[in-house]
């Protein structure tokens, strides 16, 4: 009977994952987050990184920054994290060459990225668009994204070294993304849903950060030294643009599936921005 009931159980919590799944593809397709992703893709790769780029050369941080990020992300070494650092100058060439007007042009430019995605949660939670004076939450959310990615690659973390067990490193990410993205809802969205309603979304995110890294390992890894032999540094821009339309998707479908977890509970009494 135990036996039974536990097999029960199973085939039940199957069913929920499977209509709960079909629920996000649906809503995702109605809310168009595959276009969504590659343009958050594009934005990033055209804007974010530039800025990265110059911030980790300017900070006396060991480590290169969004090129870390991106060979973790995809999960790749070697030659394939050779071909991915290639494409980002050295700290001297980038100072060298990066003027003060440029440097603010990258980061006006990087304040579209955070645009788009607070249009993509609003569109999520079904709210109006903010007001055009709550452009400063923009700003902070990409400050707080700038701030995530040049942490998590610092290797002057203690737990980031190469004789410390993984463990400590994945807890403090998990734990950091979880909050980051519980407070980047909050923000964007200007305190219109109730902090508790967002955290299901904060989790769903991370989750699919996580399934992202597994897939990119099986999958990306590979695709990067083909086409690093076949195509040159184009070929290696296309791998880490797929990947970036993956990061995309987590985003965006991260926050969807948690929007779609806390439909059962009951209306917060948010504020408008």
């Amino acid at each position: 009977m135990a036996e039974e009931r536990a097999r029960a159980r199973l085939a039940g919590l199957g069913r929920r994952v499977r209509r709960g799944a079909g629920r996000v593809w649906r809503q995702g397709r109605e809310l168009e987050l595959l276009h969504r992703s590659m343009a958050f893709a594009t934005l990033f790769f055209v804007t974010l990184v530039p800025l990265l780029v110059v911030i980790a050369a300017a900070l006396p941080a060991r480590g290169s920054g969004v090129a870390d990020w991106i060979t973790e992300g995809l999960g790749v070494s070697g030659s394939s994290a050779d071909a991915v650092n290639e494409l980002f100058a050295s700290r001297s060439e980038v100072l060298s060459t990066t003027t003060a007007l440029g440097l603010a042009g990258l980061a006006v430019f990087g304040v579209s990225l955070m645009a788009a995605v607070q249009n993509a949660y609003e569109r999520i939670w079904q709210l109006a668009p903010a007001p055009w004076h709550t452009l400063w939450r923009q700003v902070l959310g990409l400050a707080g994204l700038i701030a995530l990615i040049l942490l998590s690659t610092w290797r002057g973390l203690p737990w980031r070294g190469d004789a410390v067990s993984p463990a400590p490193r994945i807890a403090v990410g998990a734990c950091g993304g979880v909050l980051y993205f519980w407070w980047l809802q909050h923000l964007l969205l200007g305190a219109r849903i109730a902090w508790l309603r967002l955290l299901p979304g904060a989790f769903a995110t991370v989750a699919a950060f996580a399934g992202l890294r597994y897939f990119s390992e099986v999958v990306f890894a590979p695709l990067m030294v083909s086409n690093a032999v076949s195509y040159g540094a184009v070929g290696t821009i296309l791998v880490v643009q797929s990947w970036l339309i993956g990061v995309g998707y987590t985003v965006y479908g991260g926050a969807l599936a948690g929007r779609l977890l806390a439909a059962s509970s009951p209306p917060d009494g948010g504020r408008s921005p």
